[in-house]
């Protein structure tokens, strides 16, 4: 027999009684407003079914709660964000291939990022931020020699070296060796996968 956190997964009942308590609503009244039966808001509240969503946005609204609110308690039980290495997205810009470690999260707002592997070949050099964009970079190299390009400065990179900067400025990264360079990035705000 399946348990209850089963058949409802999510537990809005408590946030709804709670909210609906301090307010002084009956839930007559709550109904009413909402154009459901007493008795649907009463189950809710008890966690005995989970509300299609209309309900859901119908009470909230009545209620005056914030969406986010509602479903803090979703988030944080799934606060890991896992990407399988045979299911990241993988995009190429000329013979640069960017490889997705970590999506980013629009809840995230201003402190979005994205991550991502990026292998260049012998020779060949990023495009994306020539002319500079918003946000902060962080890289790793991981294989291969690199120069980066900051601004009218030239900046060389071996394997195991770090390096961080404002974005603002034009950069490119050159693979400067005689092997593919590997380098692990992070950008804030995210800038190649957006979706």
């Amino acid at each position: 027999m399946e348990s209850e956190d089963k058949k409802v997964p999510y537990h809005f009942g408590e946030k709804i009684r709670t909210v609906r308590e301090r307010k002084g609503y009956t839930l007559k009244t709550v109904a009413q407003r909402a154009g459901v039966s007493e008795s649907l808001v009463s189950q809710i509240e008890r966690n005995r079914v989970s509300p299609a969503i209309d309900t859901l946005l119908a009470l909230a609204d009545v209620l005056d709660i914030n969406l986010e609110f509602l479903f803090e308690e979703y988030r944080r039980k799934r606060p890991v964000q896992i990407i399988r290495a045979d299911e990241r997205k993988k995009i190429s810009e000329d013979d640069v291939v960017y490889e997705e470690l970590a999506k980013p999260v629009e809840a995230d707002g201003q402190y979005a990022m994205e991550s991502f592997m990026m292998e260049i070949p012998v020779g060949a050099h990023t495009h994306r931020g020539s002319y500079g964009h918003l946000g902060r970079e962080i890289g790793f190299i991981v294989q291969g020699k690199a120069q980066l390009h900051y601004e009218n400065l030239v900046y060389n990179l071996s394997e195991g070296d770090s390096v961080s900067f404002s974005a603002s400025s034009p950069h490119t990264l050159s693979n400067t060796g005689d092997i593919p360079l590997k380098a692990f990035w992070t950008v804030s705000p995210p800038q190649r996968f957006l979706q």
